[in-house]
């Protein structure tokens, strides 16, 4: 049917939010059949909603405003909104909150339209109220009037307010029904009969999953119409037992061994695909001893196992499967391939007797390494894995492997792609280092760019300018196949490698037009627009209970477990749910991957008790406070016994200060994480902390898991590391404001509040937003000799080792919060170097995402 109003948002972390509503505004002017549909800017930053203003050609509508910050604000805003000529959607908010009863919803409403027509001077026809669908079916008596409530005031609004119109987003009304999408459209297709008769003039729905009205089910109708009309106190559950019954239908109970009954082929087909390795040893025996179907073990192989594991990469590229599913059928592989393979070396010993040659079963061979200077290799482990299931032969180097070794190892093992990943910063240049030797020597093998730090800009921009073959950014492992499918296929590789490479061409165009339309403060401006405290006005910082370093030999991993945020986990193994079922523990009521969710969270429950009661894991770590005053951007730390305000540092803390300009409007400071800590010359004495953790024998039980082909459980070892690493962290953190340093002694958080920062104070780690440098951990490690107590070191490209630490700096000042810096200009760069007596070119190598200029 078309749009009748297109709604265009760019609230997006990465996105410069005014400068892509200009952009995309201006690209649809220039379609002559999206430009004559009348667009909706919708932002909640009121910058990124005047960028699309001063675009817009003809009248468009503004969402929204509310009254939630005061009349003042509002009718700013609002004047500007008419200025421009457009129409305005108003939310039922106010000062106090959202309004939730019919007489609180009209009387905001009317609040805000009698600013509007006598102070803005506002069309009554131009002023569209959403009065909030709320969810109804929670549970929550008070909940139960949500749909009468929005249609009286609907009625009441259109009564009372002339002209004035009436929106509101539908889905809301039925979120306690996720995943039960028949009863969804059911309460939709009622709720909208009632509420267009009482004056509802448009809403944002779903059109094409739109139910006539008398086309519904008359029992579900009636059910839904109970519901709505809040008729009935058990209308929720009756819902809910006619979805169960009506709506999935019975399923077919399958005995649990019944697919035993099948051909061996079907046997190793669903083993494979359900993840079973109980049989697979015998199933893959009696398939081999069949030798006039399979002469040779490696038919066993070529045949049934790799026509299972085709079936397992066909479901997982279609999201049918999901990633824990297909590790666990590679354990079943592996096993199956392990008994096989004396069988198979036999036969070559037997072959090369007879100068036979060998076919090659494989796709292709793929050389995978997490690059020098990096120990991280979970989601490199994963891609392996997931390429092996489907018939790649994957060589994986490992960890922390120099350039050298890489491309020996691609040329002797005739390697048809190399794999480079990497989680921290520095690796991006030594991966733009492996571009640009592979082109040195002339070679011409496909290059994959992977892991957490890297980007598809960052690989277009700086790495495949670098050499002359394919270069591709791979994002996940259900990528991964695709790609190296195409890159293998003769018949597809040209034109695959030409569509990327146009591609990349635009976005690296794309980049630089972005550095242009950037726009920065000076330096010294940007300093002088720091945050500012009244440190004499303040409480004073609290002095530390302990002094100097603190060291945790064995930590109780026990008392870990309750703070371990599970998020990051699922995110691991690529299992995401949809909104509103996105984190944990709600992913497990997603309709897509909440039943796989729940099989892989009890498989790491299990395993993290057995590790924990066994001690196959050690928590090690420390804590440090110091005297510490702020010298411009840098932060001065000094002995316990220094008392003279003309005592040398022991220590130098170097911060970099935002640039990038923020809106004219906003009265954000540029902040620094040295205006967190008081100034040498206010007089006022401060302290700073520091720590770093670990958790100490993953890599070895990862490694004894490998060897006994069981990736699944090697790859859970590690996530399950780096999550208590990240709870160790959390977990230290409450015991410093709380006892350790102790400025915030009457804390109460639970650890969901801790994951959500409402606490007082901040940790930020080096080669994170609030301080991108990772060369400051040199200054950490020296000041409380952390490799010498702990265990935990660093490696050339400055990672931590083992991979599953955390460190960072302690601040307590309550104004203190975390930030990104963002883009910073050459100034700032140079003066950077200065400070830290570090080579312009040596910064930009350490501050490269940064980097908010051409440095070629």
């Amino acid at each position: 049917m078309g749009a009748q109003i297109l709604d265009i948002n760019m609230d997006e972390g990465m996105l410069d939010g005014p400068v892509a509503m200009a952009r995309f505004c201006n690209l649809i002017a220039s379609e002559p059949d999206v430009a004559k549909v009348p667009l909706c800017i919708d932002s909640s930053n009121f910058a990124v909603i005047e960028a699309g203003l001063k675009c817009c050609q003809g009248k468009c509508i503004v969402n929204s405003l509310s009254l939630k910050e005061g009349e003042s604000e509002f009718l700013q805003k609002a004047n500007l909104v008419h200025r421009y000529g457009a129409a305005l959607v108003v939310m039922a908010f106010d000062e106090e909150g959202q309004a939730t009863e019919t007489d609180r919803k009209v009387e905001i409403c009317k609040r805000a339209y009698s600013l509007l027509i006598s102070k803005v001077g506002f069309n009554p026809n131009d002023i569209i109220f959403d009065p909030n669908i709320l969810t109804i079916g929670t549970g929550i008596e008070e909940h139960s009037m949500y749909a009468i409530n929005f249609m009286q005031a609907t009625r009441c609004i259109k009564d009372t307010l002339p002209g004035a119109r009436v929106s509101g987003g539908l889905s809301n009304l039925s979120f306690s029904f996720r995943g039960m999408e028949a009863i969804r459209e059911a309460m939709h297709g009622a709720f909208l009969y009632y509420a267009i008769k009482d004056g509802l003039d448009m809403g944002i729905v779903n059109a094409g999953n739109l139910p006539v009205y008398d086309d519904i089910d008359k029992e579900l109708l009636e059910l839904c119409e109970n519901l709505i009309w809040n008729r009935d106190p058990d209308a929720t559950e009756k819902l809910l037992v006619y979805a169960q019954t009506a709506i999935k239908g019975g399923k077919k109970v399958v005995q649990m061994d019944e697919w035993r009954e099948g051909s061996v082929e079907t046997r190793l087909e669903y083993a494979l695909i359900k993840g079973i390795d109980k049989h697979v040893v015998e199933d893959t025996e009696e398939a081999r001893a069949n030798s006039v179907r399979y002469s040779r073990p490696l038919h066993v192989i070529e045949g049934p196992l790799m026509n299972g594991m085709k079936v397992v990469g066909d479901l997982f590229g279609a999201g049918k499967m999901f990633l824990p599913q297909v590790i666990k059928s590679a354990r079943v592989m592996k096993k199956a391939v392990g008994y096989l393979i004396p069988f198979m070396e036999k036969e070559r010993e037997e072959m090369l007797a007879n100068s036979s040659e060998e076919i090659d079963p494989y796709q292709g061979t793929i050389v995978l390494a997490t690059v020098k200077g990096d120990v991280h290799d979970i989601g490199k482990n994963i891609v392996g894995v997931v390429l092996g299931c489907n018939n790649f032969r994957v060589i994986d180097l490992g960890v922390m492997i120099p350039c050298d070794k890489i491309l020996k190892e691609a040329i002797e093992k005739k390697a048809d792609i190399i794999g480079l990943s990497g989680l921290i910063t520095p690796s991006l240049d030594e991966m733009i280092y492996v571009a640009k030797e592979m082109e040195r020597l002339g070679m011409h093998i496909p290059l994959l760019i992977g892991g957490a730090t890297t980007s598809k800009t960052h690989t277009a921009v700086k790495i495949a300018p670098c050499y002359n073959s394919p270069v591709i950014h791979v994002l996940d492992a259900s990528r991964s196949v695709v790609v190296c499918s195409q890159l293998l296929d003769k018949t597809l590789k040209e034109e695959f490698f030409e569509e990327v490479s146009e591609e990349y061409e635009e976005i690296r165009q794309e980049h630089y037009d972005s550095l242009k339309e950037r726009r920065f403060l000076t330096l010294p401006l940007a300093r002088e627009k720091g945050l500012r405290i009244d440190w004499l006005a303040e409480p004073r910082p609290v002095c530390p209970q302990i002094s100097g370093t603190h060291v945790f030999d064995t930590y109780d991993l026990h008392k870990l477990v309750s703070y371990i945020d599970w998020k990051p986990f699922f995110d691991i193994w690529q299992l995401r749910g949809k909104y509103p079922n996105r984190g944990y523990p709600k992913i497990f009521k997603d309709k897509t991957v909440g039943e796989e969710a729940r099989r892989l969270f009890d498989d790491a429950q299990e395993m993290l008790h057995k590790l924990i009661d066994n001690q196959k894991l050690r928590g090690r770590g420390l804590v440090g406070f110091w005297p510490a005053q702020s010298v411009g951007d840098d932060i001065h730390v000094y002995a316990e016994s220094a008392c003279s305000h003309n005592s040398q540092p022991i220590a130098i803390f170097h911060g970099l200060r935002q640039q990038v300009e923020k809106d004219s409007k906003s009265s954000d400071p540029y902040l620094c994480l040295s205006d967190f800590i008081a100034p040498k010359d206010s007089g006022v004495r401060d302290y700073i902390g520091l720590f770093a953790v670990a958790c100490f024998g993953a890599e070895e039980l990862s490694q004894e898991f490998e060897s006994q082909g069981d990736d699944y459980s090697s790859i859970m070892v590690k996530a399950l590391a780096d999550r208590l690493a990240e709870a160790f962290a959390e977990e230290l953190h409450g015991r410093v404001r709380k006892d350790l340093w102790g400025y915030s002694t009457n804390e109460d958080l639970q650890a969901a509040d801790m994951h959500r920062i409402r606490y007082s104070g901040i940790r930020p780690a080096s080669g994170y937003p609030s301080q991108p440098d990772h060369t400051e951990k040199i200054s950490m490690w020296k000041l409380a000799d952390i490799q010498e107590k702990t265990g935990i070191g660093l490696t050339e490209s400055l990672a931590m080792t083992p991979a599953a630490a955390v460190s960072g700096l302690y601040f307590s000042n309550p104004k203190s919060s975390y930030f990104s810096v963002g883009k910073i200009t050459k100034e700032q760069t140079e003066d950077y170097g200065k400070r830290k007596g570090m080579a312009i070119a040596e910064v930009e190598r350490w501050l490269g995402p940064i980097i908010g200029y051409d440095t070629d």
